[in-house]
């Protein structure tokens, strides 16, 4: 077995009693791997090899899917950041790379401790006045209470503002079976059972919105990246988020779009490791 294979997989118990679990590569100092809404740390397998060339590195299944127990009937982002404190105390990480609503948790994490001595998020899902909208997620909530999955998917697909522009326009009832084409039968199963704790996190983004001020307290040093080929929903906060927390530093990465983490990992793991390894 290589350092760069999964070489154990763990699991912690967060102060609420939900067990959390990980699965650890490589060896050195610790970084910890905070996923998106329709990931698991599976999906981050590709991005943790090559950063576990230089660390240990710790991919974290987030409450309500692959190795760790439910959101709750109380989830929270408090929930979240409870849940990464457990993992860092666990493993000793003090660096954590947080993608999406992970960068959303590793953010919120960073502004109510001192636990990280290097933060690097991309993309983080924050919204600002309302840059992500909650439009779509009545229709979606229905669509999953009556089990049509694919319905709801293509609900969210059309209305978070993650589609192209011509995409967002087509009608519904064209959306669904197109994206059956998209979404093959593989990547579909990974995916579908996410759809419910998906909700419950956008519900989060959107309580949150327009606290990017309070992420001034935050005195880790953070790294704030995007791509120039992701949407603007995703990418629009960035600037502000960089002004509010002092010495940050800020970079679009050319070429490189929303899930680079995962469709992209080599190119973007390289400035991931030139920072952690900075500290």
């Amino acid at each position: 077995m290589t350092s760069t294979t999964i070489s154990m997989s763990s699991a912690v118990t967060s102060a609420d009693g939900t067990t959390i679990g990980y699965h650890t590569l490589g060896a050195g100092q610790g970084v910890i791997i905070v996923g998106g809404s329709l990931s698991t740390g599976q999906d981050y397998v590709a991005f943790g090899r090559a950063l576990a060339s230089s660390f240990e590195v710790h991919l974290m299944d987030r409450r309500g899917r692959g190795t760790s127990g439910p959101q709750g009937p109380e989830y929270s982002i408090g929930k979240e950041v409870e849940d990464l404190r457990a993992v860092a105390d666990a493993t000793g990480a003090t660096r954590v790379f947080g993608h999406s609503y992970g960068g959303l948790v590793a953010l919120e994490t960073a502004r109510r401790s001192g636990i990280f001595t290097r933060v690097a998020v991309y993309e983080p899902g924050i919204s600002i006045g309302g840059s992500i909208s909650a439009s779509w997620m009545t229709r979606y909530e229905h669509l999953l209470s009556q089990g049509d999955t694919r319905g709801a998917f293509a609900v969210m697909v059309q209305g978070a503002g993650f589609a192209p522009r011509p995409v967002a326009k087509m009608p519904w009832w064209c959306i669904r079976p197109a994206l059956r084409l998209v979404v093959r039968k593989g990547s579909w199963q990974h995916m579908e059972p996410l759809l419910q704790t998906n909700l419950a996190e956008h519900a989060e983004v959107v309580r949150l919105d327009s606290t990017v001020t309070n992420y001034e307290s935050i005195i880790s040093p953070v790294l704030i990246l995007g791509g120039t080929k992701s949407p603007t929903i995703v990418t629009s906060s960035l600037e502000g988020l960089h002004r509010a927390i002092k010495g940050s530093t800020f970079e679009m990465i050319e070429g490189l779009n929303h899930v680079a983490p995962e469709s992209a990992p080599r190119s973007l793991s390289k400035r991931i490791l030139r920072y952690f390894s900075e500290g």
